[in-house]
């Protein structure tokens, strides 16, 4: 009787070992199995993700090289007022000549510059 329980209870140890080392030595590809799954599913909408990235990007640097150009523009144009008073100036005295040469030819003593070239301290 005590040969059949000795031989129960080795039994059990026995198949409780190869059930641990059944498990131990397939845990590891179950792992890598689930690992491969999660990868195959999720890679698809990461690439994805990464595409749209890169679209949103190319999109950003083109709107930041525009606005950098309009910004340069717009520093020339307020740079150029300078230019825009001597201008008006040289026109106020081209004017001022035609109506000396008009008058010393005797004709029409006041000429009027057009509209967007008078003077309102004149």
């Amino acid at each position: 009787m005590e040969d059949q329980e000795m031989q129960l209870k080795v039994r059990r140890v026995t198949d409780k070992f190869t059930e641990s080392m059944y498990v131990l030595a397939n845990e590891p590809s179950v792992a890598l199995y689930r690992l491969q799954e999660h990868v195959r599913r999720s890679l698809p909408e990461l690439v994805q993700h990464k595409t749209d990235m890169q679209s949103w990007e190319e999109q950003s640097q083109g709107a930041i090289y525009s606005v950098e150009y309009a910004c340069s523009a717009v520093k020339g144009m307020s740079n150029s007022s300078l230019y825009f008073k001597n201008i008006d100036g040289l026109l106020r005295q081209a004017i001022s000549l035609k109506e000396r040469i008009n008058n010393s030819q005797g004709r029409s003593p006041h000429v009027s510059p057009p509209p967007h070239i008078r003077s309102t301290s004149s």
